[in-house]
């Protein structure tokens, strides 16, 4: 694998491509290597100008004619759960998420792979195999830690541990102003959960509990069904061409 310098990364352009949030939209990525002893101070950098991590590589949208990708981030300190949000707080209330090292397992890879044959058959992600999810997790210069979530059981609270089967899975990086949700995965049967929007929540809650400002949750396009969700954690902020301002519908 090629070094580069910290001090002076390189970026690179890819070639377009179809965009797999918009229809007859292409779309093209700068990115640069997250590699040696200043990455995840230069992950940090770059995710608050609208980056996202993959593996060791950091990108963000360079299309053509299009920007109707925005990067979002929730202001965990002065988040309010709405009334639907806190039902699935209540419902999930038997949870308890324990953060690991970023080190797949079997039992990792068994839910992923659940969980893309029933949401994302034909994405991008359909055919990962178990070396391609080790890679995921493993392949990583900054602070990622793997939460799993499990249900509580007798002794978690004396123990911090849950109890069961895994239910969902979070790939998180620690930054200095909060947590970027990599990619998170759940069990595909529990749909009266919300697993994906429980899994958001209790980011938030990390985030408040350790003074930690921000939920970094990626992109938002608008127009975009896969993309609703994010829209509803307020108040968030956008990145727009004058910073982060606050998003109002």
């Amino acid at each position: 694998m090629t070094q580069h310098s910290p001090k002076s990364p390189q970026f690179f352009l890819t070639s377009p491509s179809p965009c797999p949030y918009l229809d007859g939209e292409h779309e093209r990525k700068v990115f640069t290597h997250l590699v040696g002893e200043k990455a995840a101070e230069m992950n940090d950098l770059l995710t608050q100008g609208g980056f996202r991590r993959s593996q060791n590589i950091a990108y963000r949208p360079a299309c053509e004619t299009c920007r109707a990708c925005v990067s979002v981030r929730i202001v965990a300190g002065e988040f309010e759960p709405s009334r639907s949000m806190r039902r699935i707080m209540s419902v999930n209330s038997d949870l308890i998420g324990v953060e690991t090292r970023a080190e797949p397992t079997s039992e990792q890879y068994s839910l992923f792979r659940r969980y893309l044959d029933s949401r994302h058959r034909t994405g991008g992600m359909s055919e990962m195999t178990v070396l391609d999810y080790a890679m995921m997790v493993e392949d990583t210069h900054v602070p990622t830690r793997i939460i799993e979530y499990r249900k509580r059981g007798a002794d978690s609270f004396l123990s911090g541990q849950g109890d069961g089967p895994l239910i969902a899975v979070a790939l998180s990086d620690r930054m200095a102003d909060g947590f970027s949700m990599v990619y998170s995965f759940f069990d595909p049967e529990l749909k009266q959960r919300s697993l994906g929007s429980w899994m958001i929540l209790d980011h938030i809650e990390r985030a408040r509990s350790e003074g930690l400002p921000h939920v970094y949750l990626g992109y938002w396009v608008e127009g975009s069904r896969k993309m609703e969700y994010k829209t509803r954690f307020r108040p968030q902020e956008h990145l727009t061409a004058t910073g982060w301002d606050r998003y109002e519908d």
